[in-house]
């Protein structure tokens, strides 16, 4: 969601689809599923386990139990910040289940190794830490923030280390927290953007995980029980295949411990996860048309977009940010907005993840409104697919780009951030030093061909929630 909504959405402004749950962190900034930061040129140092010249000297390894470890030494400033990864998103529920991932992420801090949630809060409040979950369709994670001085560090990664190797999953705190999940799903279901929303992953997914709420249902929510959390938990929290990142005022010897202190006594599952199953495009352009009181129309449309690793990633970054990710200066927003006046905000961003995640078009306007400002966004759509940008257009989003790079390095949590990222879907440890010279080397034909091979305007998944009428799916735009 915005500028690369720090390198996992690129460029947008998706809405959060967790409703019924407390917010977990989300890296990158936010983003439909949870969501994500962005990320200051520093050091020239070699890239340890790389052997490279690198902006960034990430160093890389694994632990004893099998855990990747991806670490930033910094002394600049007493802080340490660290997270704990694991293929453990929605996309790892089942439908007769959905929400059971949510809902054993969300309960890691309520309640673990022999301290209520109450217990935990204090024990890092005391010493000036943060600990909090973060969740979205692939991931969940705990996060941390502590100082670095002995005594502090020593009791927030005791507290985070019980967290992640054993929560407790309390019945009393589980039955409080359906309760509010469920009274939230409620409120979720009256909302018109939710609704949306909710329908959007739908007709975009079908039968894929992708397509499962990320709160879950009702029903399936009323039904889960501690065993459930207990399971998925055992099957998906193990140490191999979980990612540690840690960034800031410590050693590499101690690095090294503490990442055998957080992965150690992580579970042992029988079986590694099984790889997501790819996800079938549209054969067809999909039309919901939702009833609903409100008075604006709130319009989604979309396609299955790229992986977090794709050739195409940069060329439809650069490319998106020109067509609606770049706020005023983007197609959509000029020919929505500025020149007919029909919504405050047209935005498009892609989202790429383990599989492909969505690309997706949004905005709100007037019913009356809602079939003129469709048409014009399908038009201006199909014209940049057929044509892509301008010269002029791709020199300034180029600027603008590589300008504003610093500001998603700038802080030691930023780069953490960043470093969950590379590590959990496998990205080259140089990705933050390459990120510019890739972005210089976007052409108007690369562009071009990554969107006409990568987006089908002709096959668009299109929801509006509060029409004005039924309409029938369009044809391919002129």
């Amino acid at each position: 969601m915005v500028a690369e909504a720090a390198a996992h959405v690129l460029n947008g402004s998706p809405t959060n689809r967790n409703s019924g749950k407390k917010m977990h962190n989300s890296s990158f900034g936010k983003t439909a599923r949870g969501g994500f930061a962005a990320f200051a040129l520093g050091w020239s140092l070699l890239v340890v386990a790389g052997a490279a010249q690198a902006t960034l000297p990430i160093q890389h390894w694994q632990t004893a139990s099998g855990a990747r470890v991806y670490f930033v030494e910094n002394h600049d400033l007493p802080i340490l910040d660290a997270s704990v990864d694991f293929s453990a998103g929605s996309s790892r529920d089942v439908p007769a289940k959905a929400g059971i991932a949510s809902l054993t992420a969300h309960l890691l801090d309520l309640g673990a190794g022999g301290l209520s949630d109450d217990e935990i809060s204090k024990r890092t409040a005391d010493v000036g830490a943060s600990l909090g979950t973060r969740f979205d369709l692939d991931r969940a994670g705990v996060s941390l923030r502590t100082l670095s001085s002995k005594a502090e560090r020593t009791q927030s990664l005791d507290v985070m280390a019980r967290v992640l190797q054993q929560p407790e999953f309390p019945e009393a705190v589980l039955a409080r927290e359906k309760a509010r999940i469920i009274a939230a799903l409620k409120e979720a279901e009256t909302r018109p953007e939710a609704i949306a929303d909710k329908a959007f992953y739908a007709a975009l997914y079908g039968t894929h995980p992708y397509a499962l709420p990320s709160s879950g249902e009702v029903a399936t929510v009323s039904a889960a029980t501690r065993q459930d959390l207990q399971d998925f938990y055992g099957a998906h929290y193990g140490a191999h295949g979980a990612v540690i990142a840690l960034m800031g005022d410590i050693t590499r010897a101690e690095a090294a411990a503490i990442a055998e202190q957080l992965s150690a006594g992580l579970p042992k599952p029988a079986a590694p996860a099984a790889p997501l199953p790819p996800v079938q495009a549209p054969a067809a352009a999909v039309v919901r048309d939702i009833a609903h009181p409100a008075k604006q129309s709130h319009i989604l449309m979309g396609y299955p977009g790229i992986k977090r690793i794709d050739p195409d990633y940069f060329a439809l970054y650069v490319g998106n940010y020109i067509l609606g990710g770049g706020g005023f200066d983007s197609r959509l927003t000029k020919e929505v907005r500025d020149k007919r006046g029909l919504a405050y905000s047209a935005y498009s961003y892609f989202i790429p993840m383990a599989e492909q995640g969505p690309f997706e078009i949004g905005l709100q306007t007037k019913r009356e409104q809602a079939g003129e400002a469709l048409a014009v966004v399908r038009k201006t759509l199909a014209d940049f697919v057929a044509h892509g940008p301008t010269q002029k257009e791709l020199t300034q989003a180029r600027n603008n780009l590589i300008g504003g790079f610093p500001l998603r390095i700038d802080s030691n949590r930023k780069i953490q951030e960043y470093l969950a990222v590379i590590g959990f879907y496998g990205l080259p440890l140089t990705y933050l030093d390459d990120f510019t010279r890739n972005v210089e080397k976007v052409t108007v034909a690369s562009i071009r061909d990554a969107f006409s091979r990568r987006v089908q305007p002709s096959r668009m998944v299109t929801v509006v929630v509060a029409g004005p009428e039924p309409r029938e799916a369009p044809s391919a735009a002129k």
